[in-house]
C-alpha cells in the first residue's frame, strides 16, 4: 500500500478531561430502625435509535454534495465489510493509488488499467461516480517522464494524459490534474520537485490543457494539503490566479483536510471561503478528509519524534472525550460544507478506522480517524453528521 507522506499534517493540543471527585460525611446519635425500602422503580423503555443510525451517508447528503471515500479496488470488489459499507453509503469513489502513473504506466508506453477499470465497473454497478486521482503527482511519477528536452517531456506527459483521461472520458466526473504542486516553503511558490527542475512551472499548463482535450466533460482540479493554513493557502491562491489569468482550463480546487480533533473548524472553512472570494466560480472538493485522535507536534511528522503514545489497539482504549471532540468537529465541518454552495464533493480518506493510512503514519499506532470503527460499525462521528438531534 502506498501512503502520502504528509509530514506537514498539523495536530493541535488535546483538551484535558476534568477529574470528578465525590465527598461524604456523617455522624450523630444512634438512628432509629430503618424503614422498609420502597420497591425499585420500573425502568423506562429504551429510547428509539437516532435517525442517523439507520440513515446512509448518500441519503443524508444527496441534495448537498457527492459523499465519497478513497478505496482500493480489491477492498470493494471482493465481498466483506468494506464492500457492504461502500455500496450502502457512498456516491463517489477515489482510487487511493491505483490511478496514479507509477501503477498505470511504470515504464514508457506500457499501461495497466485493470484495477482502475474494475473500480469504474464497481462504481457504475452501484450508481456511483468516480473521482480521478491523480494525473500528475511528483511522488508517483516514474523517472522516464522528466528525462530529455522540454519538448520530449511535454510530449510524454501529453501522451500519458491523453491515454488515461481519454480512456475514462465521460466516466470520471472530476480529475485531480496536478497534485501537491505548491511549495511548503515560504521562499518558493512552486514545489521544487523533478518536474519543476526539468521544465519550470510549464508542466502544470501542459497537464491541464491535455486533460481538457482528452475529456472535455470532466471537471479539472488542482489539489493540495494544508490549505487551512494561511501561508500555504496564499501560495496556492497565487498559482490559481496565474492559471486563471492566462486562461488555463481550471474548474476547481481540492482540499486535503487531514486534521486533528483540536483544530478550530473556522480555520478549516476559511480555506473554502478564500477560494470563493476570488470570484472565479470555482468548484471546491474536500478530497481527503480524516480527523486523527492524536495531537502531535510538528517534529512528529518531520522526523517521527515526540509523537503521542498510542491509546491502544482496541477502540475502547480511546477516552470517550476524544470521540466526543472528534464527533463535534465532524459535525461543525459538515455543517460548514453544507452552507457553502461551491462545495460539490466531500470524500473521506478511507472507509473504516482499521484501514486508515494514519495507522502507519507518522508512526505505527492504532488510529481511529474515520466514521466507521474497525468492525464497520458507525461511530459517534457518523451519528453527529447524519442525525441533527444526536447529542454528542
Amino acid at each position: 500500500m502506498q501512503y502520502t507522506a504528509r509530514d506537514r499534517l498539523r495536530f493541535l493540543a488535546a483538551l484535558g478531561a476534568l477529574p470528578l471527585s465525590a465527598c461524604a460525611g456523617g455522624g450523630g446519635s444512634t438512628p432509629a430502625a430503618p424503614a422498609p425500602l420502597p420497591a425499585p422503580p420500573v425502568p423506562p423503555p429504551p429510547p428509539p435509535p437516532p435517525t442517523g443510525s439507520t440513515a446512509t451517508l448518500k441519503q443524508v447528503f444527496a441534495t448537498e454534495f457527492e459523499i465519497g471515500a478513497a478505496v482500493q479496488t480489491a477492498q470493494v470488489t471482493g465481498g466483506g465489510v468494506d464492500q457492504s459499507l461502500a455500496e450502502a453509503h457512498f456516491s463517489s469513489f477515489t482510487s487511493e493509488f491505483e490511478m496514479k502513473a507509477d501503477i498505470i504506466s511504470p515504464t514508457q508506453g506500457t499501461y495497466n488499467f485493470d484495477p482502475a477499470d474494475a473500480l469504474r465497473t464497481f462504481a457504475q454497478a452501484n450508481g456511483a461516480k468516480v473521482r480521478g486521482h491523480a494525473l500528475l503527482w511528483y511522488r508517483t511519477t516514474p523517472g522516464y517522464f522528466t528525462v530529455g528536452t522540454a519538448s520530449d517531456i511535454r510530449d510524454k506527459l501529453e501522451t500519458y494524459i491523453g491515454e488515461v483521461a481519454g480512456r475514462y472520458a465521460g466516466d470520471i466526473y472530476a480529475w485531480d490534474v496536478v497534485n501537491e504542486v505548491v511549495s511548503d516553503s515560504g521562499t518558493d511558490t512552486y514545489r521544487q520537485d523533478d518536474w519543476f527542475q526539468a521544465v519550470g512551472q510549464d508542466y502544470i499548463d501542459w497537464a491541464f490543457t491535455a486533460a481538457r482535450a482528452a475529456d472535455p466533460s470532466a471537471k479539472l482540479f488542482i489539489n493540495d494539503y494544508s490549505t487551512e493554513f494561511a501561508g500555504k493557502r496564499g501560495r496556492l491562491i497565487t498559482v490559481i490566479r496565474d492559471l486563471l489569468d492566462r486562461g488555463i482550463p481550471l474548474d476547481g480546487v481540492g482540499h486535503q483536510f487531514h486534521l486533528s480533533r483540536g483544530i478550530d473548524p473556522n480555520q478549516v472553512l476559511a480555506a473554502i471561503d478564500e477560494i470563493d472570494a476570488l470570484g472565479a466560480g470555482l468548484e471546491q472538493h474536500v478530497t481527503e478528509l480524516d480527523i486523527s485522535v492524536y495531537n502531535d507536534p510538528p517534529e512528529c511528522f518531520a522526523s517521527g519524534v515526540n509523537c503521542q503514545t498510542g491509546y491502544g489497539t482496541a477502540p475502547s482504549d480511546v477516552p470517550d472525550r476524544v470521540y466526543q471532540e472528534q464527533a463535534q468537529l465532524y459535525r461543525d465541518l459538515f455543517d460548514g460544507f453544507k452552507a457553502r454552495d461551491s462545495v460539490t464533493s466531500v470524500s473521506l480518506w478511507g472507509i473504516r478506522d482499521s484501514q486508515s493510512w494514519l495507522n502507519n503514519y507518522p508512526v505505527s499506532r492504532s488510529n481511529y480517524p474515520l466514521l466507521f470503527d474497525p468492525d464497520g460499525d458507525p461511530k459517534s462521528a457518523f451519528l453527529a453528521i447524519t442525525d441533527p438531534d444526536y447529542v454528542i
